[in-house]
């Protein structure tokens, strides 16, 4: 079960400040309270911070090495040197060298732009320092997004007879390279140490090219979003200014990656165009992604875009095979701990991290993937939140050949015979100083509405661009039954109903069963305006539905609703052994890790002891990470792969009828049958009835499906009528396969060829 925690808490202090700001700058309190949360406290800050512009744009003679740079650059014009610059295969990376070319023609220099592929590694090395040499012999070598842990590679190319510039973003190490360096992380007067590779690369133009540079803005921003680096300070002004010229005036290298109906936002960079430059390095062709930042040829153009999008194509087939390979050895284990670690030797190590990091943010725990090399393990690790990676790399680096990386993110290399100790380390490491609560998926947010006014929205809009840093403000709703109806037949998204707002969930048909149960919830939402037909409409965007240990107390109803669903699924032939209570109550007191307890029965937990100290979820699991709990009234759909042992609480019957169960499966013996069960009336001529009506009705019938169809019409008892058209649906007397109900009459048959009827007729005899 998600945690849902307020993003920012305030003293009464504190919404004092808030009230005055929010009148001094004509603002609505909850902008207010978002800005002051984000450390945005006065007057000036905020007013920079809701008019993002270049009028906001720092000197970059600030930042230290910036003179030195520029001089030594004019030299190298005045005096004709050749000069090479060098970056990385990211999309970063290619950005930054995008940007410092153009600004080198600009000034007057046409330098050779290289940038390495995945297998030269990052940075730099004697090997391609080399072949650089080889070829070129540069009298002036610039590096970009790289080069500042790199002392010992700048001293060979300074013996090789060239001046060196390094230009980075990333942390500083003990020893720095010996030549200029132009860094944010220097403690020097320049105020903002979160610029990008491309972001430091940008301050240079504007050193050596004044305003002309601005330009080059639209690659800054996309740099910055694909950096995901934080979205505040100057990397807001750069990315704000940036997203204006792709609005406005798009180059013709990336237009194409651009669709024409949807607004151009830091999302479009994010998702859009920043995995397809992305997808050039990790397929081992980044001078792909390069040569479409500087080509003008139309037809070529043309031709490197299909590239890249067929890379990215690849890319993401050849993560989702990865994916499902690693997900397929999760389910394997059929359990796992606080820290993730797989290995297979038929995996790319191009795709491991992004996969890592997939997975992580699925199971709510850090994640290691290693592609064997030989003897050698070399892993991409990435984590949560809560935990630190870096840190527990470095308690266990005994077992580490090397590792290098941040609090979220790191590469691991470990000797194939120290995995499993590296495994057994990091297990331990992650028991002693984690709690349980580090490994729940927590849900940031804003607060609560209690007005919807137009104006918070526009104000919402305002605090555009989002993205890390700055993330997209989220608020909660308390409901209890809420009435949820999908946008058209068979669609996956939902219209629900509130008294004062309409929200809309995409892709959310999962949760109509929980939104129109009377279990209390909450809704997590985006407060935006939706445009139909020109007009603008305020609505909630719903991006979560989280509930908690009161789902169990649910009406009998809603558990039976549930109970025909799944019952009227075909039977799985599993093998079904049988357990005592007394063996399920002690599975219930250890929360073995990987069981699932399964009831329709809501009173299981006074009938079973230790079932209070379990978390008791709703129709299906909301988290992946198999963590032991009560699931109740689970849905014919509801995903159970990957537990290790599922525990029927009431009769076996139910137990055959799950699909997604592969694992052993237990019933507790003597079990009684569920409740709800006593509801349902199989008598012949009930049921008969039941036809009758629906047949001479069913043109006037709302829903597309017989849950529906029971629910939003006055046919009587709906339960009963929900087992009647479930039954007449296995009997070929009914279907709803064009999303409305229709009536085939004259059919043949008898109740006995329905699964459904026999298996309700039979529990009342158990």
């Amino acid at each position: 079960m998600k945690r849902i925690l307020p993003e920012f808490e305030f003293s009464d202090e504190q919404l004092n400040i808030v009230r005055r700001l929010a009148k001094e700058c004509n603002l609505c309190e909850e902008t207010v309270k978002i800005l002051y949360g984000r450390g945005v406290r006065d007057v000036s800050s905020i007013e920079s911070f809701m008019r993002p512009s270049k009028a906001h744009f720092v000197s970059p003679f600030k930042m230290s090495g910036m003179q030195e740079a520029v001089e030594l650059i004019r030299l190298a014009r005045d005096e004709e040197w050749s000069v090479v610059v060098y970056g990385d295969y990211d999309a970063d990376g290619v950005c930054a060298s995008t940007v410092m070319g153009k600004a080198l023609c600009d000034f007057g220099i046409e330098p050779v732009v290289i940038v390495p592929e995945r297998k030269n590694g990052y940075g730099l090395s004697i090997a391609v320092i080399d072949e650089i040499f080889d070829e070129y012999f540069p009298q002036l070598f610039i590096t970009v997004d790289c080069g500042i842990s790199c002392a010992a590679e700048v001293e060979y190319l300074k013996e090789l007879g060239a001046e060196v510039i390094v230009t980075d973003h990333h942390e500083l190490p003990d020893r720095i390279p010996d030549c200029i360096c132009i860094n944010p992380k220097f403690n020097d007067g320049y105020p903002y140490d979160n610029l990008c590779g491309a972001g430091v690369a940008f301050k240079v133009g504007c050193a050596l090219n004044g305003e002309n540079a601005y330009k080059y803005l639209d690659f800054a921003a996309i740099a910055t979003v694909a950096d995901s680096v934080p979205l505040t300070g100057e990397n807001r002004d750069i990315v704000h200014e940036g997203l204006k010229i792709i609005r406005d005036n798009p180059s013709k290298c990336y237009k194409q990656f651009l669709t024409k109906t949807d607004a151009v936002t830091a999302q479009t960079l994010a998702f859009t165009l920043a995995p397809k430059i992305n997808a050039a390095g990790r397929m081992g062709d980044a001078k792909a992604a390069l040569d479409l930042f500087s080509e003008t040829d139309e037809n070529k153009i043309f031709d490197l875009s299909a590239k890249l999008t067929a890379y990215n194509i690849e890319r993401q087939k050849c993560c989702d095979e990865l994916y499902l390979s690693a997900k397929e050895m999760i389910k394997e284990k059929g359990t796992i701990g606080k820290i993730i670690l797989l290995c297979n030797e038929n995996w790319n190590s191009g795709f491991v991290g992004i996969v890592a990091a997939r997975l992580a943010d699925e199971f709510s725990r850090p994640a290691i993937l290693f592609v064997k090399h030989g003897n050698m393990l070399k892993g991409s690790a990435r984590s949560v939140e809560t935990v630190n990676i870096f840190e527990a790399l470095k308690a266990c680096g005994q077992y580490l050949t090397e590792f290098g990386g941040h609090s979220q993110a790191a590469g691991v290399n470990v000797a194939e015979d120290e995995f499993e100790n590296l495994s057994v380390a990091l297990e331990e490491y992650m028991t002693s100083n984690y709690t349980e609560e580090d490994f729940i998926p927590t849900v940031y947010v804003n607060g609560s509405l209690a007005d919807f006014s137009p104006k918070l929205v526009k104000e919402m809009e305002l605090l555009e661009p989002y993205g890390v840093g700055n993330r997209r403000p989220l608020f909660t709703a308390e409901a209890s039954a809420l009435p949820a109806r999908t946008l058209k037949p068979f669609s996956q998204h939902l219209s629900i109903k509130n008294q004062k707002i309409e929200f809309m969930c995409f892709g959310g048909a999962k949760y109509a069963r929980i939104l129109e149960s009377g279990a209390p919830k909450k809704l997590i939402y985006e407060y935006n305006i939706s445009t139909f037909k020109g007009k603008e409409y305020v609505k909630g965007f719903v991006r979560d539905v989280i509930y908690g240990n009161e789902a169990v107390e649910l009406s009998g109803e809603e558990i039976a609703f549930s109970l025909i669903s799944t019952l009227s699924e075909k039977k799985t032939g599993l093998k079904i052994s049988t357990i005592s209570k007394q063996e399920a109550e002690l599975l219930m007191s250890e929360k073995a890790t990987g069981t699932a307890f399964i009831t329709w029965n809501s009173s299981v937990r006074t009938a079973y002891k230790n079932a209070d100290k379990l978390t008791c979820e709703l129709f299906f699991p909301s988290m992946k990470n198999f963590a032991t709990q009560i699931l109740a009234a689970p849905t014919d759909d509801a995903d159970l792969s990957g537990y290790k042992r599922a525990i029927f609480l009431d009769n076996m019957f139910c137990a055959a009828h799950i699909p997604s169960l592969s694992c052993e499966v237990f019933a507790v013996e003597n079990a009684p049958v569920s409740e709800a069960i006593y509801r349902l009336d199989a008598d012949r001529e009930r049921l008969l009835n039941i036809f009758a009506q629906v047949s001479a009705n069913a043109g006037n019938l709302d829903g597309a499906t017989a849950e529906e169809v029971a629910k939003r019409n006055p046919l009587g008892d709906r339960l009963q009528v929900f087992f009647a058209l479930k039954v007449f649906e296995q009997l070929g007397l009914i279907t709803f396969e064009n999303g409305k109900l229709e009536v085939f009459r004259g059919v043949k048959t008898k109740l006995e060829n329905s699964p459904l009827y026999n298996t309700v007729t039979n529990y009342g005899r158990h």
